[in-house]
């Protein structure tokens, strides 16, 4: 039996498929290559070119390769384009949810892995977000997410398709083995943006608002190394496959950095002074978003190794100064 990871040529996707390699799953990416990398696929993974959406195809990988669990990655993620962009966001994250939905139960899979974000909880006013704050999302983004989730947990009391909903904030570093990394065009990730000025592939970082309600006015948000979100996912389909139905968890490590305190970050660690921009604050954008990850971690006993800022973008300058060097 192998997992399906959908968006597996992806930052978040890639990495959950070297973490499947790396404890001997068998390993199957589907991904449509519209922001996904082809040489962030890992070797030793069968790589089908398709979308999520097209329900045909679907339904012949989950049967021809013999699919036990999907892990769904795949998906649109940049806040103010979905501001502008609502139908692109709710056809790609919520419909194309639904359509692989479908095809899963068809083909009676065991556990339907579900990649979310602290979007749904939108401007909360919580010191510490936890997974049974209100629910009131600020951007298409947000709410093409929660749709999916609220999708998926319908269709798990219905059908009793096991579902896991892992709830990201802030994502970034790479594989400390060097193997993958944020790869994708165009990407909007703050810790990226400010390493490829450092290395010089940008004239400036932009501060999107210095006007919040936070200590220095600018955004505050929760960054995990992307290793540590994967170990999450590996723990939750662990217990999915033991016979829990349904799961939702906070990803992340319940302290918060400022735009302000991650430049001056990576400018610590890569010795490089970066050119700032001060901008208007972005439609979309909230103040202030940091997890409560208490309950993942009494519940599924997942134990941070990487909760250090200085090491996530460490791997992350690691990863584009190998991308340079190739």
């Amino acid at each position: 039996m192998a997992v399906l990871v959908t968006g597996g040529a992806g930052f978040i996707g890639s990495h959950m498929a070297l973490a499947l390699l790396d404890r001997g799953e068998e390993v199957v990416v589907l991904d449509s290559f519209a922001t996904g990398v082809r040489a962030c696929v890992p070797a030793g993974v069968r790589l089908i070119k398709g979308d999520v959406g097209d329900r045909a195809l679907v339904a012949d990988v989950l049967r021809e390769q013999r699919i036990d669990s999907i892990a769904h990655f795949a998906g649109s993620t940049v806040v103010p384009d979905s501001v502008s962009d609502p139908l692109a966001y709710y056809k790609n994250n919520t419909a194309n949810t639904v359509a692989l939905a479908e095809c899963a139960l068809a083909a009676d899979v065991g556990a339907f892995l579900f990649s979310s974000t602290a979007a749904v909880y939108g401007a909360t006013q919580e010191d510490l977000v936890r997974e049974d704050a209100p629910l009131t999302p600020v951007s298409p983004y947000g709410a093409s997410k929660l749709m999916s989730e609220r999708i998926l947990l319908d269709t798990n009391a219905a059908t009793k398709l096991p579902v896991a909903i892992l709830r990201y904030f802030n994502v970034a570093g790479a594989d400390p083995q060097g193997r993958s990394g944020q790869s994708t065009p165009r990407a909007t990730h703050l810790i990226k943006i400010c390493i490829e000025a450092a290395l010089g592939l940008r004239q400036s970082v932009h501060i999107f608002g210095e006007d919040y309600p936070t200590p220095d006015g600018t955004g505050v948000r929760d960054y995990i190394h992307v290793s540590d979100l994967i170990a999450a996912h590996l723990a939750a389909l662990d217990r999915l496959r033991s016979g829990s139905a349904a799961l939702i968890y906070n990803c992340g490590y319940g302290r918060g950095y400022s735009v302000r305190e991650v430049v001056s970050a990576v400018e610590r660690v890569s010795g490089k002074t970066l050119n700032v921009i001060v901008a208007p604050r972005r439609s979309g954008d909230t103040a202030r978003v940091i997890a409560d990850a208490s309950a993942i971690r009494k519940d599924l006993g997942w134990t941070p190794r990487y909760d250090d800022l200085d090491a996530i973008i460490t791997h992350a300058l690691a990863w584009e100064r190998s991308r340079l060097n190739a």
